[in-house]
């Protein structure tokens, strides 16, 4: 998957999903495009748009916690602690996906054709925990 397909506009995937009685209903769904990454993440105190090892990213004074792949598997690193990276791959859920690189690292790779922004912005807001400084992350809780 090329890394800027998803800034080009990119076709709707269908989704099934499970209904009550066992049926399931199709749903066409937009892959999310960085800039709409942008804006759920900019609703955060002080990030920033940036770059990152050469490719578009997101920091909070000056560190990374999210960045838009170019590698061949595309997809957004996003900041995570261990565990939640962990349940997160082992829910199976198609959305998020690891390769050999970020083994033993705490970032998680997110397929944006299959993630909700609802569920986007959450994982963004916890990445911005991890990474904003203390004074920051205090300011935020008064």
């Amino acid at each position: 998957m090329p890394l800027f397909v998803a800034e080009q506009g990119r076709t709707p995937r269908r989704h099934s999903s499970k209904t009550r009685g066992g049926w399931t209903a199709q749903t066409e769904r937009m892959a999310l495009t960085w800039e709409q990454v942008v804006a759920l993440a900019t609703e955060l105190p002080e990030v920033a748009e940036s770059t990152w090892w050469r490719s578009p990213a997101l920091k909070v004074r000056g560190k990374g916690f999210a960045r838009l792949r170019s590698e061949a598997e595309g997809g957004l690193v996003l900041l995570c602690e261990m565990a939640e990276k962990e349940a997160m791959l082992a829910s199976g859920d198609p959305a998020f996906f690891t390769t050999p690189h970020y083994d033993g690292y705490p970032y998680i790779l997110i397929d944006l054709d299959r993630i909700e922004p609802d569920q986007l912005r959450e994982l963004l807001d916890a990445a911005w925990w991890l990474s904003a400084p203390a004074k920051l992350r205090e300011q935020r809780t008064h």
